[in-house]
């Protein structure tokens, strides 16, 4: 049985150990379904998660939130080493634009 508004986020992959496709999701790195195809194997993951949050639901358990609909305020700490930290900001220093763009810049590739 499927979710009526599933907005998990779902991944297949190849699986050599199994030799099967594997439906994985992200939110319940838990669970997963091996399949010969990769459509059975999506459609698999997504069964066994309705199947896990309808039980949830019944016994009152603490459901995750989808990432899709999660909010996200764009900002993160990253620790680094003091030297890494200085050479990021000579780099922005010489690129011309701030810490903060170089480093979402190097991020996002």
């Amino acid at each position: 049985m499927a979710l009526k508004k599933d907005y998990y986020t779902y991944r297949v992959t190849w699986s050599e150990d199994d030799d099967e496709y594997a439906g994985l999701c992200v939110e319940f790195p838990g669970l997963s379904w091996l399949a010969k195809t990769p459509e059975s194997a999506l459609k698999g993951i997504r069964d066994v998660v309705a199947d896990v949050v309808k039980d949830m639901k019944a016994n009152n358990e603490l459901i995750p939130e989808p990432i899709a609909t999660r909010h996200y305020s764009g900002k993160f700490m990253v620790r680094v080493p003091p030297d890494v930290h200085r050479t990021l900001a000579i780099k922005s220093a010489e690129a011309g634009v701030s810490l903060n763009r170089l480093a979402s810049s190097k991020l996002s590739q």
